[in-house]
């Protein structure tokens, strides 16, 4: 079977690989239907990442966020034709069941020095799917980075006070959305505040109990956890608000990514007697309490407010348009793959 893998060389050019690819009886086929761009595959596209990364991971194919169709499976998991979610985390055969699965040595990613999704087929382990049924493909792309979601919300539950009467997220973009929706969703009677700066898109976060832009948050706010879903230069600014803001051994959960290291206020850090703890990616059992959460159809709903859906994609110049249109966006782009 000849495959098309539409491989990133450089930033900004993309040139398809054709490869060979042998039936195996442990593989599945799996044709993507849809897919999510990830600012994490921007910045590789725009060459936004250091040289020496670049020059270590291309070329490869972007894009980690898909969900696809089942054309052929010897394993016996799976019907031709079933919907499925891709995980993109790849851990070893065998490991450390003590360990979450995203954080184990040896693991790979694929969009990350790995070849991801936009490719004509995708060759995958039966256990690197999950199948899902009555969500929308646009939604249902986005299904990944829902799941890291909850990966961030396993590691709070495990490490936080059993206090969490007001729980904070600091953050308006997707992450601080998908944060919001899923902290909403476990744990409806706590007081959930969503703290941004950008007031158009805090709009979308009217299901939140308290809303408020970094310079109209009340004297006197408390809370007794936090969510950083920032990310990059605003991450240190963030942070310290945070540290500022939350009660005595409070938990902050750190969820967004920056290029640069960032300045913290320690001194508070161990005088508030704070938990910082890191969350990256996510793992199976994160997708598939992500499908069970979208099969709410409120919930789904919910989340067509951060997602565009682009023209569908039909060659390289409309991949070049999909990476362009998102620039523009403020949330999530999705396009069909039709390739």
């Amino acid at each position: 079977m000849i495959n098309r893998i539409f491989q990133l060389i450089k930033p900004g050019f993309i040139s398809v690989k054709y490869v060979d690819e042998d039936f195996e009886k442990n593989k599945v086929i799996v044709k993507p239907l849809y897919i999510s761009l990830c600012h994490a595959d921007q910045r590789y596209y725009l060459g936004k990442r250091d040289p020496k990364v670049l020059e270590k991971k291309l070329p490869m194919a972007l894009i980690h966020e898909s969900c696809g169709e089942v054309v052929f499976d010897p394993t016996g998991n799976f019907k031709v034709g079933d919907k499925v979610s891709m995980i993109p985390n790849t851990p070893p055969c065998k490991f450390d069941n003590n360990l979450y699965e995203n954080y184990v040595k040896g693991t790979f990613f694929l969009s990350s020095g790995h070849d991801g999704f936009m490719r004509e087929f995708v060759k995958i382990s039966p256990d690197r799917l999950v199948k899902f049924e009555n969500i929308d493909l646009p939604i249902a792309s986005t299904l990944e980075f829902i799941s890291v979601g909850f990966h961030g919300l396993d590691r709070f539950e495990k490490n936080s006070l059993q206090n969490k009467e007001v729980i904070t997220v600091f953050g308006s973009g997707s992450l601080a959305f998908v944060l919001s929706n899923v902290l909403k969703y476990r744990f409806p009677k706590s007081k959930l505040v969503v703290i941004g700066r950008n007031k158009e898109k805090l709009k979308v976060f009217s299901f939140a109990d308290e809303i408020y832009t970094l310079n109209d948050i009340p004297d006197g706010f408390e809370t007794n956890h936090a969510f950083e879903c920032v990310g990059g230069i605003g991450s240190e600014n963030a942070i310290n608000s945070i540290i500022n803001y939350i009660k005595p051994q409070g938990t902050i959960m750190l969820m967004g990514v920056s290029e640069n290291k960032v300045s913290i206020n320690t001194r508070d850090i161990l005088e508030k007697g704070l938990t910082l703890i890191g969350c990256s990616r996510s793992g199976r059992l994160d997708f598939i309490k992500a499908v069970k959460m979208l099969e709410n159809r409120k919930i789904q709903n919910r989340f067509r407010a951060i997602v565009f859906e682009d023209k569908a994609i039909k060659n390289i110049n409309d991949i070049h348009r999909f990476f362009s249109t998102d620039i523009n966006m403020p949330f999530k782009t999705v396009a069909k793959w039709e390739i």
